[in-house]
C-alpha cells in the first residue's frame, strides 16, 4: 500500500547567523524594523515538505506515492526522487516557471526565519488520482498552493481515505472555513507548537474542540518533543530523541511526520508512531540538509528504544 504526500517541492538555501535573533531584535520598533544578519555559512539543498516527507518514508522502506509541481530547474530532483524509489508520476513539470525555493536563517538557538517562494506550485494543479486509490493507506496534506491544499482534502475526504492536514505556513493564508473545513474532514491535525498558537486563533477552536470533530492532534514542539492528542487515549507526550550533535534542524519535523505516517499505516499505537518519528527526526538534525543519504533502520529502532525505554515494531 502506498502513502500520498502532496505539498511543496523544492529547493532550500540555508543560512546560518550564529548569534540570536531573540536578542538582535529585543526592543526593536517593529513599524520601523529593518534588520540584517551576517551569514558566514551557505548551502544549497534539495528540500520541500512533500519532497523531504516522501524521501524520509523511502529511508523507512514505505513506497511514497508523490504529488506535486516543479519548474523548468526541477528535472534533475525528480530524477533523484526516482533513483531512490519515490513514485512521481504525479508530479507535474511547468517550463515557464521555476521550482519553489525555500530561504532559511537559522540562529545558534535554533530559531529560524524563513521566506518561501512557490514558484511553479503556484500555478499547479492536482492529479487524477482514480487510478491509485484503492492502493493509498494514508496521505499527509502539507503546505502548498492554497487551493490544491483544498483540493487535495476534498478527494480525499470524498474518497473516504484517512489523510493527516498539515497546514503549516498556509495557516496564514487560508482562510478560516477553509482551516475550519481541514479540521473537520481529516483524520489528524498536525503543526509545530507555533503553527497550532496560529490555527487556534485563526479558528477560535482549542484542543478539546478539535478533538470534538477530528480523532488526532499533534503538536511538535522541536527539542521539546511532540505532543499527542487523541480522542481515544488522550493526551501523550514524548520527549525528543536526543542527537549526537545538532548540525541544522530543518526538515526534523518532515522526518517526524514520515515516521508517524509509517506507523500509522502499520496500525501502530499512537507512542510508537511518534517514538519512531521523533527517532528519525533526531539523525536529521545532526547533518547539513534535509534529505539523509542512508540510514540503518535498526539504528533508528535502537535509538527509540533507549529513549524511551520500550519497544516498538520491525518495519
Amino acid at each position: 500500500m502506498k502513502i500520498l504526500v502532496t505539498g511543496s517541492i523544492a529547493y532550500d538555501v540555508l543560512l546560518q547567523y550564529d548569534g540570536s535573533f531573540k536578542d538582535a531584535l529585543k526592543g526593536s520598533d517593529l513599524e520601523k524594523l529593518s534588520v540584517s544578519f551576517f551569514s558566514p555559512h551557505y548551502a544549497r539543498h534539495h528540500g520541500g515538505t512533500a519532497s523531504n516527507i516522501a524521501w524520509n518514508l523511502r529511508l523507512l522502506k514505505q513506497e511514497p506515492l508523490l504529488a506535486g509541481t516543479v519548474g523548468k530547474d526541477g528535472g534533475e530532483y525528480i530524477a533523484l526522487l526516482e533513483e531512490r524509489g519515490v513514485l512521481c508520476d504525479h508530479v507535474e513539470q511547468l517550463k515557464d516557471h521555476v521550482t519553489a525555493t525555500a530561504i532559511i536563517g537559522t540562529d545558534n538557538h535554533g530559531r529560524q526565519i524563513a521566506f518561501f517562494h512557490p514558484g511553479a506550485d503556484a500555478h499547479g494543479s492536482w492529479p487524477d488520482l482514480s487510478d491509485d486509490r484503492e492502493n493509498i493507506a494514508w496521505a499527509i496534506v502539507g503546505a502548498r498552493n492554497g487551493q490544491l491544499i483544498m483540493e487535495a482534502g476534498r478527494w480525499l475526504a470524498k474518497s473516504k481515505l484517512p489523510w493527516i492536514f498539515d497546514p503549516a505556513q498556509q495557516i496564514i493564508g487560508l482562510g478560516e472555513a477553509d482551516l475550519v473545513g481541514g479540521i473537520n474532514t481529516s483524520s489528524c491535525v498536525i503543526a509545530n507548537a507555533y503553527e497550532w498558537s496560529l490555527l487556534s486563533e485563526k479558528t477560535g477552536m482549542s484542543v478539546e474542540d478539535v478533538l470534538k470533530v477530528n480523532p488526532l492532534l499533534i503538536v511538535t514542539q522541536g527539542e521539546d518533543g511532540v505532543v499527542i492528542h487523541s480522542k481515544k487515549e488522550g493526551t501523550i507526550e514524548l520527549e525528543a530523541c536526543k542527537p549526537e550533535k545538532v548540525v541544522n534542524p530543518t526538515g526534523a519535523g518532515d522526518a517526524l511526520r514520515a515516521g508517524l505516517l509509517t506507523g500509522l499505516s502499520k496500525e501502530w499505537t499512537l507512542k510508537q508512531c511518534g517514538m519512531l518519528g521523533a527517532s528519525l527526526a533526531s539523525f536529521v538534525v545532526e547533518q547539513e540538509g534535509t534529505l539523509i543519504d542512508f540510514i540503518d533502520i535498526q539504528d533508528v529502532i535502537s535509538r527509540a528504544e533507549q529513549t524511551y525505554g520500550e519497544k516498538i515494531p520491525q518495519i
